[in-house]
């Protein structure tokens, strides 16, 4: 079973990180567009669908903009505007377009509102995704593993040239505006053990968060169903033992 939203602008829900949260979502409602494939994703593994087309910038602030104006009527109170939805929001051509219009709503209707972007971090050495991305208040970028071989098992990036060295140095162009957002676990997937929590994973963990110096550390566990299943769910206990070398860098760590 998958999740997809079938809106763009859609919620608000209270998420276990950011508090009440209106998702945006700037992907085809009919499918998953990522150029990750993990193996805990909820919308599932992508099933292509004919047809299937991104909203256009103008469909992305019309939405907001009613859904926005609906909840101001209504006196409901909204914490943060999150980009996640069916797949990597950075994919959407108009992405930086995007969030400009979005910090214009935002700071009309609900001005006390932050702005997050939940991202795999593909698109950062694209300098409008990178500028975009310094414009909104919660950078949240994902980093499941400190060596590249772990993090293909988990994340299955599309492009073989992926590795954790270079989106390291990517991301530590945005100079510790961001924050780094990993998923512990443990599992087997084609045949392979899926183990990121040996001390050998987080010591190298650890010392790519190190280098990059975020903001903010979000761990968490499987928590909705996955499309492999078997995948172990961690306790809150074990996710505090596995961060507590980035605390001792003194890097917040939020567990959820």
């Amino acid at each position: 079973m998958s999740i997809l939203f079938d809106q763009i602008a859609y919620g608000p829900v209270h998420s276990r990180r950011l508090g009440v949260s209106l998702g945006v979502n700037l992907l085809p409602t009919s499918q998953k567009l990522c150029s990750f494939e993990c193996i805990y994703c909820e919308c599932g593994f992508t099933k292509r669908v004919d047809g299937a087309k991104l909203p256009t910038r103008q469909q992305v602030n019309e939405a907001l903009l009613a859904k926005l104006d609906a909840m101001k009527s209504d006196g409901v109170n909204l914490d943060v505007l999150t980009f996640a939805g069916n797949g990597e929001p950075t994919l959407h051509p108009d992405f930086a377009g995007i969030i400009d219009d979005t910090v214009v709503a935002r700071d009309r209707l609900f001005p006390n509102a932050k702005i997050s972007v939940l991202s795999n971090a593909t698109m950062i050495g694209h300098d409008d995704v990178f500028n975009a991305l310094l414009k909104v208040d919660n950078n949240i970028l994902k980093l499941d593993s400190g060596l590249t071989q772990t993090a293909k098992l988990i994340d299955l990036p599309n492009s073989p040239a992926y590795s954790v060295e270079k989106q390291v140095e990517l991301m530590k162009r945005f100079d510790g505006n961001l924050i780094i957002q990993t998923i512990f676990l443990r599992g087997v997937y084609n045949g392979q053990v899926v183990d990121n929590t040996t001390p050998e994973e987080v010591a190298a963990w650890t010392e790519a968060v190190r280098q990059i110096r975020p903001k903010q550390v979000m761990v968490y566990q499987v928590d909705r169903e996955t499309p492999v299943p078997g995948l172990e769910k961690l306790t809150n206990d074990e996710l505090f033992r596995l961060s507590q070398a980035v605390r001792d860098l003194g890097i917040p760590v939020q567990v959820a």
